[in-house]
């Protein structure tokens, strides 16, 4: 299952804290193992089951907030670091980690399409990804961004960090909302 954490996430080598990354790992490993999907499924199912049709996969979506992510952070931390500090490796775990719960929220239908499971419908990925995280020992600041990078964070003070992913998340989600903006192949 590491084998198939490093192909699906070589960004988690971006984590400069080797602790930090191994958590990371394990809590990806922990989620495959407990959930209904393989990880050659996130290759294909969409990365969310609110836009029809959805064209982007999850690891594409995923993928694509991460380096989003980063690159944010190290803007800010270039430009405003002196009066705002950014740790780049919490952004970078929390980015990959924001979305683990949706292991145990999705499942592939008998159609083959992927739907909400039994468990996504009682408890939304936010949730199910902080426990796998903590089971892991992921640290407290980068469970805050898994929890707070949906519409449930919005009810926190998030930190700077969570800001940085929650934006970064929206971005690559919410030009899928208008239909206008999709190129259908």
């Amino acid at each position: 299952m590491r084998e198939a954490v490093a192909r699906l996430w070589p960004e988690i080598q971006w984590i400069g804290d080797t602790k930090l990354r191994e958590q990371v790992t394990a809590t990806w490993i922990r989620a495959l193992e407990r959930s209904p999907l393989k990880p050659d499924d996130l290759n294909h199912i969409p990365f969310t089951l609110l836009v029809p049709n959805c064209p982007i996969t999850f690891m594409e979506h995923k993928r694509c907030v991460v380096h989003i992510a980063r690159e944010s952070a190290k803007a800010m931390q270039q430009f405003m670091g002196r009066s705002l500090p950014v740790d780049i490796d919490t952004v970078i775990a929390g980015a990959i980690l924001a979305d683990v719960g949706k292991l145990l929220e999705y499942e592939l239908g008998p159609d083959g399409k992927s739907r909400q499971s039994e468990r996504g419908e009682a408890l939304r990925h936010p949730f199910t990804g902080v426990a796998l995280a903590l089971e892991c020992g992921v640290p407290d600041a980068v469970c805050h961004i898994i929890a707070a990078h949906a519409a449930e964070g919005d009810l926190v003070k998030r930190t700077t960090e969570a800001y940085i992913v929650h934006h970064a998340d929206f971005m690559a989600f919410l030009p899928f909302k208008n239909p206008k903006n999709v190129k259908v192949k």
